[in-house]
């Protein structure tokens, strides 16, 4: 695919833009609201495609990028087409920021201050793009650019943007309480299904899925990628695409941890062997952000799409798990699952190097004390 073939092509679109300049021509080019607020930033009738967004914004709320949350609308739908944390929908999760770039979505300097967005929206009576704020905070500065085209008509055959927000905080199943990966405390279990796989869509239409912005926190040293990606289409009972591992869906090998980021896939957040900066953890405890983006490879579905994947072979992990799903499909959509609530977005606590130690003389207590080290078995 050669994105620049476009540029040889006349249209008779107009290109125009919505942003936060200011109306008098001053310098205060932005826009503020309360908490509790919800800001409209475009409000747009007719026919036409939005290709470019990009917001930064100033707040001191320390999870603002969790708590501001984006919303889009098209053609008069009345639940959103869109609807996802601001950070997350733009590629920086845990409510931080971090540097973030692929082809379609980009975290950008200052330290993924700028977030920037390419996928094209296309709308045949009109879109409605909004923030509402529930931080702690208000907000005092939020600036922005939406560039879009007016069109004399999109058509009902044109499949229309969709992203979904969805977590859950994962339980090992089938085994009790206890977390086996790699036989560490038994034999390998086997998964014949995917029903307690972590759900990261559940599409009715037609389209096409286009990625996924994928965020795992970790609280325990096993990597955690062994899940595999499932794709069930058109109500397959067992899914015709099926993965090997969550590092192999997202384009890697042998349990990474390091920062890769290409266009189409990678990882742009990772804790690193050493854990937390400032902290000497180990294995993969901590927060890692990997992304998958179909842009050559798209997934077609003609009816429905359930995509998925296991919190660790077989489901056993605990994990806290949150992912932006991106698709295209025709209109109407259903509606998404209730958004959850900020207190039930917050991240969980890091866990530190004295949280390790406590666990150690824990469990060597619990085995009878002796030998501080030596008798792990």
């Amino acid at each position: 695919m050669n994105a620049l073939r476009g540029l040889l092509t006349l249209s008779n679109a107009r290109s125009r833009r919505i942003s936060s300049y200011e109306k008098d021509g001053g310098n205060s080019d932005y826009i503020k609201f309360a908490k509790g607020e919800t800001a409209v930033l475009a409000d747009i009738e007719g026919a036409g495609i939005v290709n470019h967004i990009w917001i930064t914004v100033w707040c001191d709320d320390p999870l603002y990028r969790k708590n501001l949350i984006l919303r889009a609308y098209w053609d008069d739908q009345d639940h959103p087409s869109i609807e996802a944390p601001l950070g997350d929908f733009f590629g920086n999760g845990f409510g931080e920021t971090y540097l973030f770039n692929s082809l379609p979505l980009i975290a950008g300097p200052k330290s993924g201050r700028a977030l920037t967005c390419y996928f094209q929206m296309p709308f045949a009576k009109g879109a409605r793009i909004t923030i509402e704020n529930q931080c702690t905070h208000d907000v005092p500065h939020l600036y922005y650019y939406i560039d879009y085209e007016e069109h004399e008509k999109i058509g009902d055959d044109v499949p229309r943007f969709h992203a979904q927000y969805m977590q859950e905080y994962t339980k090992p199943e089938g085994d009790g309480d206890r977390e086996n990966e790699w036989s560490t405390l038994g034999d390998v279990p086997k998964n014949p299904s995917d029903k307690d796989n972590y759900l990261i869509a559940d599409i009715e239409g037609r389209g096409h899925f286009v990625g996924v912005n994928y965020y795992v926190q970790n609280p325990g040293p096993m990597w955690y990628g062994e899940g595999d990606d499932m794709f069930q289409i058109d109500g397959q009972e067992w899914p015709d695409i099926h993965g090997t591992g969550s590092e192999d869906y997202f384009g890697q090998s042998w349990s990474p941890d390091e920062i890769f980021q290409h266009p189409y896939f990678g990882t742009a957040r990772a804790p690193g062997k050493m854990g937390i900066e400032g902290e000497g953890l180990f294995g993969w405890i901590g927060r890692t952000h990997c992304y998958r983006f179909h842009i050559t490879d798209p997934i077609h579905f003609k009816k429905s799409l359930r995509a998925s994947i296991e919190h660790g072979h077989a489901n056993v992990l605990t994990l806290n798990m949150s992912t932006v799903a991106y698709w295209y499909q025709t209109m109407p959509a259903k509606p998404f699952r209730p958004f959850p609530s900020a207190e039930e977005r917050k991240p969980k606590p890091d866990i530190s190097t004295v949280d390790i130690h406590k666990w150690r003389e824990a469990w060597r207590q619990s085995k009878g004390g002796g030998q501080l080290w030596g008798n792990e078995d």
